[in-house]
């Protein structure tokens, strides 16, 4: 195995370090955030002496944290229960906002430099209160006496769910287990239930049985395609083919760093890294002789299942995610 060079080593060590500190907290940060933080320390230690010399050194220590979080996608550990594609997609805008401040400074890097700290900085920040933003966007659909269902973990749901409550309505959530390895179940419903929101946990195969009393399905999202449609937990997919047909809307809350550049066509157009088993697929191993395991972390949803997505961007219908795609990435 080639070992990878310092400077990418202390980038991978400091993010590691960021989501250490930060796992478990009542504001734990997602990926995206803890890799932007990592990018930020790259740019206020950074030796070059150029744009081109800086920007090299982004986009390296970038591939640096998705290639470190793709290794781990085995693992049962904290990197294991995520995909790297919000990551990535987070990484790539940070990178992108910074670099709109060359052409504003030809000629005097230094002050180049202490501008792109600058927008840096603010980016990270704005990030990181995206989630209290969709909260606000999102709790205006959670109706007084309704029921709403969840699948997967996800801090933007919650945020969203305890505005509703802190806005006085009552009403009830249906967590699903995600099996096989439930990430995030036990959090969640918690975190739910100590807002004072009645919680019932399901199985992922009761779903279908139950949706006949909710009144509409909230998710979260790894990424956001360029077609409007959504990565996501495995499950996510079926339970919008089950909104659609029982004409109950599906919502997903989600932060504008997770728009990512991709447009799969189908299941099979996803990254490695997302169709990949989760780790939890390996307790099936004691299976037969010649049986094979298939338990994908990730599925795609397409845009025609998705009725609207709360972003930081406001409330958006999948057809306009495209243009804010381009404006994001321009």
């Amino acid at each position: 195995m080639v070992e990878a060079p310092p400077e990418e080593q202390q980038v991978v060590e400091y993010f590691m370090h960021i989501l250490d500190k930060t796992a478990g907290a009542a504001e734990e940060d997602s990926l995206s955030i803890v890799g932007i933080k990592a990018l930020l320390h790259v740019l206020e230690k950074s030796t070059a002496t150029t744009v081109m010399g800086l920007q090299k050194e982004l986009e390296t220590a970038r591939g640096a944290l998705v290639a470190a979080v793709s290794a781990q996608q085995d693992s049962q550990g904290v990197l294991g229960k995520h995909s790297p594609l919000s990551l990535e997609s987070g990484c790539e805008l940070f990178i992108r906002h910074v670099s709109r401040t060359y052409a504003d400074f030809p000629g005097n890097f230094e002050e180049c430099k202490a501008m792109l700290l600058d927008r840096g900085e603010r980016f990270a920040e704005m990030s990181a209160t995206s989630r209290s933003s969709i909260a606000r966007i999102g709790h205006p659909f959670v109706k007084h006496n309704s029921v709403v269902l969840t699948h997967g973990k996800s801090r933007v749901v919650t945020a969203v769910l305890k505005e509703a409550a802190k806005a006085g309505k009552q009403f009830s959530v249906i967590v699903t287990e995600c099996s096989p390895d439930r990430v995030g179940l036990l959090e969640q419903a918690r975190a739910i239930a100590d807002a004072g929101i009645p919680v019932t946990v399901v199985s992922d195969a009761s779903v279908a049985a139950e949706m006949e009393r909710v009144d509409m399905a909230l998710v979260g999202a790894e990424a956001v395609v360029e077609s409007g449609g959504i990565v996501n937990r495995t499950g996510t997919f079926q339970l919008g083919i089950i909104c659609a047909t029982m004409k109950k809307p599906l919502y997903v809350a989600v932060e504008s760093y997770k728009f990512a550049r991709l447009f799969p066509l189908n299941q099979h157009d996803l990254p490695p890294s997302v169709r990949s088993n989760a780790p939890a697929a390996s307790a099936w191993g004691d299976l037969a002789s010649g049986v094979q395991v298939c338990v994908p972390r990730c599925d795609y949803t397409p845009a025609k299942y998705i009725s609207l997505l709360f972003t930081d961007l406001g409330a958006l219908t999948p057809a306009a995610v495209s243009d804010e795609l381009i404006k994001l990435y321009q």
